[in-house]
């Protein structure tokens, strides 16, 4: 009897403190959005983009973010050395995701896939306007990792770089060098 409520105890404390990595879909997620790499990607864009004075859809975005995902914000210190600042989501959110004052657009203009399995990482350029499929304001690359948990994708982490002066877009990338 010991034995079988070492175990019950052991099943109910193991599932107490391990975050659930089934979530359930919001009015503002739906099985379509992480149905294939493609879906996730496309979702990935549409949250964060939209005109001033509206809010990233945040809801949507937590539904495509695993609850354990990870994401890498690059910065510089103060002398201009690259540093990474790392976080979860809410982290993200409660930084940089907020009412909109000026317009922001993003999406995708070039995609390299490489997948093993139910792993996949997404080298995915994108371009950022004010306008949808506006003029250019910025290019640059997500790295995004993701994972199939046998019904859905998952975002499991992602980090970007800019294009700038001495780090142009690479050709394999749909840079033009």
């Amino acid at each position: 009897m010991k034995t079988v409520s070492a175990v019950l105890l052991t099943a109910t404390l193991w599932t107490i403190a391990t975050p659930s990595v089934a979530q359930d879909a919001t009015p503002s997620g739906s099985m379509e959005d992480v149905a294939t790499i493609d879906d996730i990607i496309r979702v990935y864009y549409e949250v964060v983009s939209g005109p001033a004075g509206v809010a990233p859809d945040r809801q949507r975005d937590e539904w495509i973010h695993h609850p354990d995902a990870l994401v890498g914000l690059p910065s510089a210190d103060s002398l201009g050395n690259p540093i990474l600042i790392t976080t979860d989501l809410a982290g993200y959110y409660e930084g940089a995701g907020g009412i909109r004052t000026q317009p922001f657009y993003e999406w995708e203009a070039h995609r390299v896939t490489e997948r093993f399995g139910n792993i996949a990482h997404v080298w995915s350029t994108f371009v950022a306007s004010d306008s949808p499929r506006g003029e250019v304001r910025r290019r640059g690359i997500n790295s995004i990792q993701l994972y199939h948990d046998g019904a859905r994708w998952w975002v499991m982490s992602w980090i970007y770089d800019n294009e700038r002066r001495g780090n142009p877009l690479p050709a394999k990338y749909g840079g033009e060098d």
